[in-house]
């Protein structure tokens, strides 16, 4: 063991954690679910750095865990226990590699390295009259290189795509400590398979991502926002089709929660209140963002919004709506959605589903899931909150109110299984997928294996040993135990 470390202090520039009071706070992920142990933390300064430490564990047979921000929600980014007999990994974080290389606003790309936190993304895009238009709760902290490895989502989706619809190239290293640059600014670019697609979404099992380049955006000269009270998604979705057809592209984000959701909200999240007259089951938050001069975007999207919810309310599918006037009301409005998951923490364990539907077949689905859910397991209330305008539904369960202390905690997450077969089946019937936005990770790992054919899973293990064939990248996540 002195040996192996010895070795690989000589072989890369950077920090190098080898005792365990400092390795403690990479080992554990971010929902405090699952701990393991590694043989070091790894931060390299340098995407050569990275190499050389791969190239290091290629040769030493030793396994690696890339790591970002660590606040992925399916234990993607830490070990697995260690078991015996089993060569402990190397913890790879990359938040040292948090350069922003190059800002082109007139080919509107960006590249920068793996360790930049979305936010720092987002602020650097905008110093350059541009918009970077991933947006997440976690934004502060997660960086962009576990958000393409993650494919993550977030709230803007809907116009601007997944992180992949965002990425135009990569700079990755290979499991073997190759350098591959695909840092190419090019909308087109039609010259043998896409590389770039098989590294977003592979959550570091096939080499990791230490740069990318990002596609920018013009910065909004307008931005609206109303929480809408609905009946239910029937009218939700009634409501989207509307907006999408009058507004088109102007239509940034279609968010959706219950009454559940505000609730919590307003009783953990100090100042917070209901923005409408009276409790509605469902509400729907929708933005709209427009570009143009600034005076007359103003007032052409607070138009827009007027004449859309005006419309839907003669039809009954919004009954009560509050729109944003400034940019406080804007951010208030907005904090309401950001603050669910921790206002759910707040009163005990949960259990998460993060899936997608079809859209059109959403209010199915929670008609016959809810009503499923509520004979088996009475103890259980559902906290459904998420992106309708891309299908992506945060399908979660809290406990009943009163049951929520430790007490009761062992009970409630001894429903996990038995739930998750009820929820994940019928998420399956209805076409569905059941992770759509934070990767298989170790949670969804082998209930992945119910859902997909044997030759998809055959294709998937072969692209896994073509470009990882000692399997020491990211070992035990995403692909289904054997």
């Amino acid at each position: 063991m002195p040996n192996l470390i010895e070795s690989l202090r000589a072989c890369f520039a950077g920090k190098l954690l080898t005792e365990a009071a400092e390795m403690a706070p990479f080992l554990t992920d971010w929902r405090k679910m699952w701990t393991g142990a590694a043989l070091a933390v790894v931060q390299p300064d340098t995407a050569r750095d990275v190499a050389q430490v791969l190239a290091w564990c290629h040769a030493n047979s030793v396994p690696v865990v890339p790591q970002g921000g660590s606040t992925g929600m399916s234990g993607g980014s830490v070990p697995e226990s260690s078991r015996a007999g089993v060569q402990l990994p190397i913890l790879l974080s990359l938040t040292r590699l948090n350069k922003v290389r190059s800002v082109d606003p007139q080919n509107n790309t960006m590249v920068v390295e793996a360790g930049v936190t979305l936010q720092a993304v987002q602020d650097a895009a905008r110093e350059a009259g541009r918009l970077f238009p991933l947006s997440l709760a976690a934004e502060g902290t997660c960086t962009i290189g576990g958000n393409l490895a993650s494919n993550a989502g977030g709230v803007q989706v809907l116009r601007y795509g997944n992180a992949r619809e965002l990425c135009l190239g990569l700079e990755v290293v290979t499991p073997g400590g190759e350098l591959w640059d695909g840092l190419r600014t090019l909308r087109k670019d039609n010259t043998g398979y896409d590389l770039r697609d098989l590294y977003i979404g592979s959550e570091g099992t096939l080499g990791v991502i230490t740069a990318a380049v990002l596609k920018l955006f013009p910065l909004p000269a307008a931005q609206a926002i109303c929480l809408a009270a609905v009946p239910s998604t029937r009218e939700a979705l009634s409501l989207l089709n509307l907006a999408q057809s009058r507004v088109g592209a102007a239509l940034t984000a279609f968010e959706v929660l219950t009454d559940t959701c505000m609730e919590l909200v307003i009783d953990h999240v100090p100042g917070t209140r209901r923005p409408v007259t009276e409790a509605s089951p469902w509400y729907v938050l929708l933005e709209l963002s427009i570009t143009g001069q600034p005076e007359q975007a103003e007032a052409q999207a607070a138009q827009m919004m007027e004449d859309l919810l005006g419309a839907a309310m003669e039809t009954g599918w919004v009954t009560d709506a509050a729109i944003s006037a400034n940019l406080a009301q804007f951010e208030a409005l907005w904090a309401i959605r950001e603050n669910i998951s921790e206002s759910q923490a707040a009163v005990g364990k949960t259990i998460k589903h993060d899936i997608a539907l079809p859209v059109s077949r959403i209010p199915d689905f929670l008609e016959s899931t809810d009503a499923a859910i509520a004979q088996a397991f009475p103890q259980v209330r559902q906290v459904v909150f998420g992106h309708l305008g891309d299908g992506n539904l945060h399908y979660n369960a809290s406990p009943q109110p009163g049951m929520g202390g430790a007490e009761h905690a062992a009970a409630f997450l001894a429903l996990e299984g038995p739930l998750n077969k009820l929820v994940h089946d019928a998420v399956h019937a209805f076409g569905g997928s059941i992770s759509a936005e934070h990767g298989l990770g170790v949670l969804r790992r082998d209930e992945s294996a119910r859902f997909k054919s044997p030759l998809e899973l055959k294709l998937m293990r072969n692209i896994k040993q073509a470009l990882d064939p000692k399997g020491l990248m990211n070992p035990g996540k995403l692909l289904p135990q054997d």
